[in-house]
């Protein structure tokens, strides 16, 4: 039987991101209350729980200390938002990506939740600014986004309203420490937030590569994979220029002329349509066809591999100490 100390946490929907914040709370010792407007999906969605909670501790990839049975019963399945949010720390919305929807719920939940509790979104690119004002409670208001698989990957990114009290930033980021999360703290609000505009970056240039004829869009992607993804597993771009010269300094010395160049002659955010569409999207279909079931199946190896990935850091950083 598990022994829960820790204060209670209340998931705002229960779909695939709400499921997996469920698991991570539930991995370390938080009860969890599952909440959503239909009985049908919130059943289904602890049904699907256990279920994934099985699999991971059959390829030894469970997070936590707590076995399926006892992650089960720190969550409870729940359709009166009222009674839901009573005893909450912590509330992380995860409805669709919808600005009208969520505000709605932000509504709703700010006329329940006290002083005390902070509320957390899952969104991956609404600012705070437009989700959060207006609220009587929006000093403990923030964005927690966190990435697709949230299971297997640790980052998330906290992003303040301007109006988010401080303490709520810091409280946020130690209990993503807790459940074993990689928090980042964004000094304000950003459009896109920074994973999302790191990764457009990068897949701006890759689609005009395409676009110009330099690559194909297999290799664009093997650039990726067998290159620069071998080394941004493990470190990130400051790091990687720092090793790569006699410090991040000495790299700026040598490689700024170059790089200055080659950025100038980026060309325009491309359309994401047309030709070039097709052409991509021919590639990947012909690798993946984009069929559910072919679909889910490279969801499972790429969680799979994502899993894998992160017992393997962890481990490097335990022999390291």
């Amino acid at each position: 039987m598990t022994d829960c100390k820790k204060g209670g946490i209340l998931i705002v929907g229960s779909g695939i991101v709400g499921r997996s914040w469920a698991m991570l709370f539930a991995s370390a010792g938080y009860r969890v209350a599952l909440y959503d407007t239909v009985q049908q999906q919130v059943t289904c969605a602890i049904e699907n729980i256990r279920q994934q909670l099985i699999e991971l501790e059959r390829t030894g990839m469970l997070r936590g200390v707590f076995k399926p049975e006892e992650h089960m019963q720190l969550i409870s399945a729940c359709t009166d938002l009222a009674k839901a949010v009573e005893g909450a720390i912590h509330i992380q919305e995860c409805v669709p990506e919808n600005l009208e929807l969520k505000r709605k719920v932000f509504q709703d939940l700010d006329e329940l939740m006290n002083d005390h509790v902070i509320l957390g979104s899952s969104t991956s690119c609404l600012l705070p600014s437009k989700l959060f004002s207006g609220l009587k409670h929006v000093k403990q208001c923030i964005v927690a986004h966190p990435v697709n698989p949230t299971y297997h990957v640790p980052l998330v990114e906290l992003v303040p309203h301007p109006e988010t009290h401080s303490a709520v930033l810091e409280q946020t980021y130690a209990l993503m420490k807790d459940i074993g999360q990689s928090p980042v703290r964004l000094n304000k609000e950003i459009d896109g937030f920074v994973l999302n505009r790191i990764q457009y970056a990068i897949l701006g240039e890759s689609w005009r590569l395409v676009n110009d004829g330099v690559l194909s869009p297999e290799d664009v992607d093997l650039v990726m994979s067998a290159g620069l993804g071998m080394r941004y597993a493990f470190m990130g771009p400051f790091e990687t220029i720092h090793l790569n010269a006699k410090g991040l300094k000495n790299y700026c010395e040598c490689y700024d002329v170059g790089m200055k160049r080659v950025l100038s002659s980026f060309g325009p955010v491309p359309e994401f349509s047309g030709e070039t569409m097709e052409k991509i999207d021919q590639a990947m279909s012909q690798r993946i066809p984009p069929d559910p079931e072919n679909l889910n199946a490279r969801r499972q190896w790429r969680d799979s591999c994502l899993a894998a990935l992160t017992k393997l850091k962890t481990d490097m950083k335990s022999d390291c100490k």
